[in-house]
């Protein structure tokens, strides 16, 4: 087992892992900008490194200096957190080569996963079911237009580099290709410095499903059921559940062992999860792999009593998993807490927390890294909270939500709190019968 484990990442994630290292016996080493001096992840690290200033490209998106971090304390292993360097393969192969263990997935295992045109090849070639589109990336946008006439609008056209929405335009008629092409070109060069897209039949009243794996080093890979994710804005999600209320045990079986074929197509080691889009007629098609821990991973640990980082430290280890499948005993529900203003676009809205109340009682969990007299930076992802809680029903986790929303208190910034108190008394939220584009219909404008 690793001795000393460095967290390149901030926030909540990184405090999520101390406390995990913590329990094992693991002594972890906080690496920070200086906009985070002052972050709950660098206090309770037993030792913690400063990598360089707030701009991300020159601290947590700085390779050497993370490495020089790992080398100067002594650290055996890195784990990345998600986001910033989790899926990046140069930096698993950085580790690698500097005899650093990347608590992750490969070098080669994240560049197949992490081209989309290549991951859904991949996948089809396994034998798990993809949306209908081209085999591979676009050559022009004449021969996007043809094979959007076989498959029928509307149609899709995605950055295979890409991510949170970016470098994607839906296409729902041939007088709107070209634009929407264009358009999605650019901002895939600017996102992801990849202007490559790729174009795929759109998948009308989808819910967006995903499967959590954990591979081992000998070839073995369980699933932990689903998590439904559908609860979004503009591809970035704010409410995530399992298990999902449209999903059916025999559905459940079929997805966990199309991800589990899909895992060992590339001969997965890790957690990872498989994302699926499910349609109307309960229909289910790969969308992406995701090679690192999900930001949702605390629903699943409620529903199996199984700690996820716990498992991933393990298998880097090399420790074999037990190879069970498992299925959830209960109901959980993360509401994602955001330093954003809902009423005005989510405008982001960071400074300094001035008063600082979190809920409690039975079934409630809060991962978070802030406090009261806590400022909030403007350089980073604006989540500053997860308020998780878990009960015998969907309907008492619904229930037991809102009352945890009304107990959280969180003064000086505004906070995305009014919204998931509303979303908590929508009818229609509270049916279970929604889609991804739920929340195009929400009324903003009473919170």
């Amino acid at each position: 087992m690793f001795k000393k484990i460095l967290i390149a990442n901030r926030g909540e994630i990184a405090l999520r892992i101390i406390r995990t290292c913590s329990e094992m016996g693991i002594k972890t080493v906080a690496v920070y900008s200086t906009a985070d001096r002052d972050s709950l992840h660098v206090r309770f690290a037993d030792e913690a490194v400063c990598i360089g200033p707030p701009v991300s490209k020159q601290s947590y998106l700085n390779i050497p200096s993370i490495i020089s971090a790992a080398e100067i304390t002594n650290a055996d292993a890195i784990h990345p957190g998600y986001g910033f360097l989790s899926e990046n393969a140069e930096f698993s192969q950085i580790c690698a080569d500097y005899g650093i263990k990347f608590i992750g997935a490969t070098a080669e295992q994240i560049n197949g996963m992490g081209d989309k045109a290549t991951a859904k090849a991949t996948m089809r070639a396994a034998g798990v079911p993809v949306i209908p589109g081209s085999d591979g990336l676009l050559e022009s946008v004449e021969q996007g237009k043809v094979l959007a006439a076989e498959m029928g609008y509307p149609v899709i056209v995605k950055a295979t580099a890409g991510g949170g929405g970016r470098g994607m335009r839906i296409i729902k008629a041939e007088s709107d290709f070209e634009k929407a092409w264009n358009d999605a070109r650019t901002e895939a060069g600017a996102a992801f410095g990849n202007d490559g897209l790729y174009l795929e039949k759109f998948v009308e009243e989808p819910r967006h499903i995903e499967i959590q794996i954990v591979g081992d080093q000998f070839g073995k890979v369980c699933h932990l059921s689903e998590r439904d994710c559908s609860i979004q804005r503009r591809h970035q999600k704010l409410v995530e559940e399992t298990p999902s209320p449209i999903v059916s045990p025999e559905l459940r079986e079929e997805m966990g062992a199309a991800a589990i074929k899909g895992a060992q197509a590339i001969g997965y080691e890790g957690a990872g999860t498989v994302e699926f889009l499910v349609d109307k007629h309960g229909k289910f098609f790969f969308m992406e792999m995701n090679t690192r821990i999900q930001v949702e991973h605390p629903i699943t640990e409620e529903v199996t009593d199984y700690d996820l980082i716990k498992e991933q430290i393990k298998v880097a280890a090399g420790v074999p998993i037990s190879g069970r499948n498992y299925t959830p005993k209960l109901y959980a529900m993360e509401c994602r807490i955001n330093a954003e203003d809902p009423a005005n676009g989510f405008r982001p809205s960071p400074g300094k927390i001035t008063n600082l109340h979190l809920p409690g009682g039975h079934g409630v969990r809060i991962d978070s890294h802030v406090y009261a007299g806590y400022t909030i930076p403007p350089n980073y992802d604006s989540m500053i909270a997860k308020l998780i809680v878990s009960g015998q029903s969907r309907e008492e986790v619904i229930t037991r939500m809102k009352r945890a929303l009304k107990e959280f208190v969180i003064e000086g910034v505004k906070t995305t709190i009014p919204f998931h108190i509303k979303l908590m008394d929508d009818p229609k939220f509270k049916s279970g019968q929604f889609t991804t584009a739920f929340l195009e219909g929400f009324d903003f404008s009473t919170l």
